[in-house]
């Protein structure tokens, strides 16, 4: 992941002319945020997309929306949350751009080679992740907020743009279906 920079942003926007707008944030106070956050963001992207290069894409994209907004963030966990939204809402419009891709990913995100797991949680490892790739895409992205990044209720719904009410009987049907079809993989032997 190379890091982009205020600096960056500030060029691109030099060339197009475009330097009408204020950055919110100075370039050590970016830095610093970009440390905290490109990593969680960059995972819970390819995750959602299941595509590694469009992950990368998507993440600078991500950093150069935020810098060009005009809002004002009460604090860190606020403006890192509008940044996962302005993710999400990236994502979305590439697969809508791809309407004839499926809505399934399968796959595509490989286990690392180098992992010192062992054989048995490396094949779970996959499962896990075969299973993850056959859940519909907002399922992906209620799952991966919820319990990889620890996103709350609130959080999740002003990422996705849903109500707080809806996120844990969503939550539970996304659960419920993960669960299913890792047992099916599972107790079925080879069966996906």
């Amino acid at each position: 992941m190379t890091p982009f920079t205020v600096t960056n942003v500030e060029r691109l926007d030099a060339a197009a002319g475009e330097l009408d707008v204020p950055f919110e944030m100075d370039e050590d106070s970016f830095r610093a945020f970009y440390e905290r956050t490109a990593r969680p963001l960059w995972a819970y992207l390819a995750r959602i997309t299941g595509d590694r290069q469009a992950a990368d894409d998507l993440l600078q994209e991500a950093y150069y929306r935020l810098l060009r907004v005009k809002a004002a963030h009460e604090n860190e966990a606020h403006r890192r949350h509008y940044l996962f939204k302005i993710a999400t809402n990236l994502a979305r419009d590439g697969f809508r751009r791809r309407s004839a891709a499926p809505e399934l990913v399968g796959g595509s995100i490989e286990t690392d080679a180098a992992d010192s797991l062992s054989a048995g949680r490396t094949e779970a490892r996959v499962d896990l992740t075969r299973a993850f790739g056959r859940l519909k895409r907002r399922e992906r992205e209620l799952l991966w907020l919820a319990y990889a990044q620890g996103s709350s209720h609130e959080e999740i719904g002003q990422a996705l743009g849903l109500r707080t009410g809806s996120i844990k009987p969503l939550l539970f049907r996304a659960r419920h279906k993960l669960a299913g079809l890792l047992r099916g993989r599972t107790e079925g032997g080879n069966r996906a």
